[in-house]
């Protein structure tokens, strides 16, 4: 999927493509020398929460590490604006919904989650002590065409169409905030163009989590409507022509029963209106699933 995607972007002629783990400093200090970029987009990372629990080295070699390395090349290139992807993962226990970035994110249950929230204070470090403006983007369930093999969509598709069981964990009562790939994308081009800036009113009697005196800012991104998890695997089934056989099963660790974006600060600063509804988002996706794959 990695190369098939990768293949439609070669033909772009803005697009140029290197190859190399985050991870490798020298090789990412030679690109940021070599091209000298004002503004960064840092969505590599590894991720999933299940994969965490079984694979921890890999999540600290590229999500803190490599991170690090990220924030190395923007401080001594002179980046004006670096915007991170964080994930709607690092609200963790909390069951305060919607999840808004005021709330605490102190309570990881898993070690993905921990790596995020680890960015966004490494971040505020950087912004602190080099006036690096960082923006950190939570993402909710993104979904859509082009999807990772290990998310849940592509999983239960292919199971589908395949007359294989599919594993729904929490016995079915979860709930997504899924948010449809072409409103996320445009959040993140409208939030790259409003850099963080500190917050004046930004008291350390009554710190505000999302902002700081220092030029640093963290945003929810999501749809603001979490949808049954039954009723996702419904559409599915609706636009795959054929009933998924489930194997209803108890909540894994380090997952959690719901989420639910705030999105009102994302709206109010960049613009942002996710469009995409959740029947309108899965045909996309079983259209271009069915295409690519028969």
């Amino acid at each position: 999927m990695k190369r098939a995607r990768l293949d439609r972007l070669l033909g772009h002629v803005n697009y140029h493509h290197f190859e190399f783990c985050i991870s490798d400093y020298s090789a990412l200090d030679n690109l940021f020398k070599q091209h000298r970029p004002d503004r960064v987009v840092h969505l590599a990372a590894q991720a999933g929460v299940r994969y965490s629990i079984t694979n921890p080295h890999a999540y600290v070699t590229s999500n803190l590490a490599g991170f690090v390395n990220i924030l190395e090349c923007c401080r001594h290139h002179t980046t004006e604006h670096l915007v991170y992807a964080s994930s709607s993962s690092v609200y963790g226990a909390n069951t305060e919904q919607p999840f808004s970035t005021a709330h605490g994110v102190n309570h990881p249950v898993s070690l993905y989650p921990a790596t995020k929230k680890s960015n966004e204070l490494m971040a505020h470090t950087y912004s602190h002590l080099y006036n690096i403006p960082t923006t950190g983007l939570r993402f909710f369930t993104v979904y859509g065409p082009w999807d990772r093999p290990d998310m849940a969509p592509m999983i239960f598709a292919r199971k589908i169409l395949a007359g294989e069981p599919v594993d729904v964990f929490n016995y079915g009562n979860h709930r997504r905030d899924f948010t449809y790939i072409d409103d996320i994308v445009e959040g993140v081009i409208r939030t790259l163009g409003h850099v963080a800036t500190s917050n004046p009113e930004w008291d350390s009697g009554k710190p505000d989590p999302a902002s700081s005196k220092a030029p640093y800012k963290i945003y929810n991104i999501g749809c603001n409507k979490p949808v049954e998890l039954m009723r996702f695997i419904e559409l599915l089934e609706q636009g795959l022509g054929r009933e998924a056989k489930k194997n209803l099963l108890p909540m894994q660790p380090g997952d959690v029963p719901d989420t639910y974006a705030d999105v009102e600060d994302l709206v109010a600063d960049v613009g942002y209106q996710p469009e995409t509804t959740i029947e309108t988002g899965v045909d996309r996706f079983v259209t271009w699933y069915r295409h690519y794959y028969h």
